[in-house]
């Protein structure tokens, strides 16, 4: 691979890198952003291997959505590559970012699902580039499918930032909810990207630009507002195990309920 390839591949993930840190205002730990996008890359290798797994079980998943129907098509992506791409994402964030003692507002979760992401689409664009040799796929692919897996990143993180703060505020249902959004809205959105590009209608290519223009535009928006201060949910707080509100003392002051 040539430098300019390489420099291709790389580029747009330090861009956008930089620009979700530098929206932080209480940096995270750099060594816990070099650990996250390193893991990043390591889902990428086990997105391989639950694939070969489900070729192995289900023959569905060894066919190129062309040769399928429409419903067939529908299973093949939003299951075999949206799912299984974003399980290992989420994953990682998950058993690094959500657990770590770092994460105390939810802009924090953002960050570290983010830095998985595009750990993951700067190797995948790698393989890309190393495989077809090409300017033009490196440039295409740096316009549209890395800032598409940070727009999946960045809606993971979110959902994970709520989920852990319903379980700081003792709802363990909410957390539940919001743990299972945070794989499945990335899920739908990164197979709606794959199903409009590989469903081979030329309908749906209008949809994917439109798709693509609406994603990019509502999730930089979404970025600006979580990482104002003023809308920041600190995590960290105590949250009454009753109303739900921030408590500071033994008992609460809106319900008088008594903290454990």
């Amino acid at each position: 691979m040539s430098s300019f390839l390489l420099f291709l591949a790389v580029i747009p993930v330090v861009l956008i890198l930089l620009y979700v840190y530098s929206k932080d205002r209480n940096k995270e730990p750099t060594k816990l952003l070099v650990k996250l996008f390193f893991f990043g890359i390591v889902s990428c290798f086990l997105t391989v291997a639950i694939s070969e797994i489900m070729e192995t079980i289900f023959p569905i998943f060894k066919s190129e959505p062309e040769d399928l129907n429409f419903f067939q098509a529908i299973i093949a992506v939003f299951i075999g590559i949206a799912l299984v791409e974003e399980f290992s994402k989420w994953l990682m964030a998950y058993l690094i970012g959500y657990k770590s003692e770092e994460l105390d507002e939810i802009y924090d979760s953002i960050v570290y699902a983010v830095f998985v992401s595009l750990g993951f689409a700067c190797f995948e664009n790698l393989l890309y580039l190393f495989d077809y040799q090409s300017v033009a796929v490196g440039v295409v692919r740096g316009i549209v499918s890395v800032p598409g897996h940070a727009c999946y990143g960045l809606y993971m993180g979110y959902f994970l930032s709520m989920a852990k703060l319903y379980s700081k505020k003792g709802r363990p249902e909410k957390e539940k909810l919001y743990l299972v959004l945070s794989v499945v809205v990335p899920t739908i959105l990164h197979g709606i990207y794959d199903f409009c590009l590989m469903a081979n209608m030329s309908i749906l290519v209008l949809v994917f630009f439109l798709f693509v223009v609406l994603l990019f535009t509502f999730s930089v928006r979404r970025l600006n507002i979580l990482s104002k201060d003023l809308t920041r949910l600190v995590i960290k707080n105590k949250y009454c195990r009753n109303c739900g509100l921030p408590v500071k003392a033994e008992f609460c002051s809106n319900c008088g309920t008594r903290q454990e």
